[in-house]
């Protein structure tokens, strides 16, 4: 049976520990407090802390600028993966607002979006198809 290292050693200095610096101070529990969260303590954290490493709350004034004004974009590619047989699609309740052309389109499909790029609405036309901008109707 193995014994509890503290239980009884009562005459003992290091209490099975070798060296008396070794069982002290900071060092021996990986920095004071949450130091060492992000790296030798980072499995306790997610384990024991969920939630607690990565980003929540306010963007800083950097990231408000880079994804101001920029609507999300969609190529024709992964339009023809979407529609799939389908006559019409509306690309803004997918969350989309700009249609790009990489790719192309093999049969007429009715695509509504906020903006085009020229050379998306011309593919779309040209497969028969019409590019719909969403306020004009």
């Amino acid at each position: 049976m193995k014994r509890k290292k503290v239980v009884k050693q009562r005459g003992s200095k290091t209490h099975g520990y070798g060296s008396k610096k070794k069982h002290r101070g900071a060092g021996s529990r990986g920095g004071r407090g949450m130091a060492g969260g992000g790296k030798q303590k980072k499995f306790w954290m997610i384990k024991n802390m969920p939630g607690h490493i990565g980003r929540r709350g306010f963007k800083t004034l950097r990231e408000r600028k880079v994804s101001a004004g920029k609507p999300k974009a969609i190529n024709l590619r992964d339009i023809e993966m979407l529609a799939a047989g389908a006559k019409e699609l509306d690309i803004s309740k997918l969350g989309y607002g700009k249609v790009l052309s990489a790719g192309t389109i093999s049969g007429p499909v009715t695509i509504k979006a906020e903006s085009f790029s020229k050379a998306a609405k011309e593919k779309i036309e040209k497969a028969g198809g019409k590019a719909v901008v969403a306020g004009e109707s």
